[in-house]
């Protein structure tokens, strides 16, 4: 179906978003299971056609002749062509980051496109109360999305935690030799529990494996360490945590989330 052109403000009602950074956390998502599907030129016009889509989060009607010019202004003699931008279109269509939407001006004659991105759909979204977002629409595509980095990842349930209240004195002391002693040495002072301290590890390997960090070691520690630090000072300040380990993953989760967006921004702006 066909709309009317407009100014931006018009297709405000589109918006899937409550936030920009409700969008940039999503988008984030979205880059971390499928960025190797797009190539370098494409994801360029990927990324620019995502700031336009800044002032009202997730909606962009701009001409690609517009975005294209927008490009070679910030990389100067790197742009891209107008065959490889559309080549992204019609992969960020297929995978579901957005729909298309054709739009005409009072005159009949076709205008710029409508680009509304999705929200991404996480196929195990943790159940804590930080990571609990209610999307107003649902998304296609549901069996590609669900498939997404099956790459034999160990199986666990969140909804099954381990217990966190039994434990015997000094049961920390028979942790396995692969959780990191920096690690052991911060929750053992919270969970004694030589099988909860392992679990939470085990968390943090799963949670970088997804965001592609596993084997940066010195990343997964530090970001695992202030995690936990995050989820004690939770405990400590305010009504008790009924799941510390699903609500130590949301953490993580965003953790790395915030992380990929300082590095996308950062390697955006690096050439100028």
């Amino acid at each position: 179906m066909t709309m009317k052109s407009g100014s931006i403000g018009n297709f405000a009602g589109y918006s899937q978003f409550e936030s920009l950074k409700e969008f940039n956390n999503s988008m984030e998502m979205w880059m971390a299971a499928y960025k190797e599907k797009f190539t370098k030129g494409e994801l360029v016009g990927l990324k620019r056609l995502v700031r336009f889509a800044a002032k009202i989060p997730g909606v962009c009607n701009a001409k690609i002749a517009t975005v294209l010019k927008a490009i070679h202004e910030d990389y100067g003699e790197c742009g891209i062509s107008r065959s490889t931008f559309k080549r992204m279109i019609l992969k960020a269509k297929e995978i579901g980051i957005f729909t298309v939407h054709e739009t005409e001006r009072k005159n009949g004659s076709q205008s710029s496109n409508l680009y509304v991105f999705l929200p991404f759909a996480e196929t195990e979204p943790p159940k804590e109360e930080i990571m609990d977002h209610h999307n107003k629409t649902s998304i296609p595509f549901k069996t590609k999305i669900s498939n997404i980095k099956k790459r034999e990842e160990p199986r666990f349930s969140e909804n099954e935690p381990p217990p966190v209240d039994n434990f015997e004195p000094k049961d920390y002391e028979f942790v396995s030799d692969r959780v990191p002693k920096d690690f052991t040495r911060l929750v053992k002072c919270f969970y004694p529990n030589a099988k909860t301290i392992e679990e939470f590890w085990r968390m943090s390997g799963i949670i970088a494996y997804r965001n592609c960090r596993e084997n940066e070691q010195n990343t997964v520690l530090e970001t695992s360490l202030d995690a936990f630090k995050q989820l004690i000072r939770k405990i400590k300040t305010r009504m008790p945590v009924k799941n510390p380990i699903a609500y130590f993953t949301g953490i993580l989760n965003k953790k790395y989330q915030e992380m990929y967006f300082e590095e996308l921004y950062a390697m955006e702006f690096a050439d100028e």
